[in-house]
């Protein structure tokens, strides 16, 4: 059935499709440094506040989309504190542009790309960091040669998780970025778009599958690599 609807897909969907696959896997790889740097800041590190952070950090998983799209939009809009100063230090636009179709995905899956990479290093047992440390390695070489080789398939679980949920987002990007064809309009939005028209529900079904399909295999990627981590840490 999937390969029917790829087969059967009109240049729209195709340019849906692809918009929808490049902002899902920008907006996971540009997270990604971020994530690892936060996840393995809440796994081992202990400071005043803690709990803020972390209630920061898993706040657009609680929030309803829209109203995360809503104060993205006023952070980045061209009289925003943010979008005012990348458009007049660098001329950069990002409201109602691909950018914030990037943007608008990347925070709405942060907190689940956060949370599978605290995982996975908090499952690196800390006396091997604590070993390489006594042989002299540094902070940022343990890191290197230690924590990150160790916990790299819960990164690769967690890049994966951010790009489904990337692939679904919805509420947030029709806020910052709007809905413009080849530009910003992905599958959630060109469903939307189409169930707008006269018969427009009946012509779903092949973006639909497709959807379904992606999904599936991001999450069983995911859970492959999330089982392959507890396999390793049980042995």
């Amino acid at each position: 059935m999937c390969l029917v609807a790829f087969a059967l897909l009109s240049p729209q969907e195709w340019a849906a499709l692809w918009l929808s696959l490049t902002v899902a896997t920008c907006a996971a790889t540009v997270a990604l440094p971020v994530g690892v740097a936060v996840g393995y800041a809440l796994a081992r590190a202990s400071f005043p506040g803690k709990w803020l952070a972390e209630a920061l950090v898993n706040l657009p998983l609680v929030l309803p989309p829209v109203v995360t799209g809503y104060l993205l939009l006023v952070l980045f809009s061209s009289r925003g504190p943010i979008g005012s100063a990348l458009a007049e230090w660098f001329g950069v636009r990002i409201v109602f542009s691909w950018a914030g179709a990037v943007l608008a995905s990347m925070v709405v899956s942060f907190p689940l790309l956060i949370r599978a990479v605290r995982l996975a290093f908090q499952s690196v047992d800390p006396r091997l960091e604590m070993a390489a440390r006594s042989l002299g390695a540094g902070r940022a070489a343990t890191f290197f040669s230690v924590s990150l080789p160790l916990a790299r398939r819960g990164l690769v679980a967690g890049w994966t998780l951010a790009f489904a949920r990337s692939l679904g987002e919805f509420g947030a990007t029709i806020m910052v970025a709007g809905n413009i064809e080849g530009q910003t309009r992905t599958i959630p939005l060109a469903l939307f778009t189409m169930t707008s028209r006269p018969g427009g529900i009946q012509q779903c079904w092949r973006l639909v599958a497709i959807s379904i399909v992606l999904a599936c295999a991001a999450m069983a990627v995911s859970e492959w690599l999330e089982r392959r981590q507890t396999r390793r840490e049980s042995a």
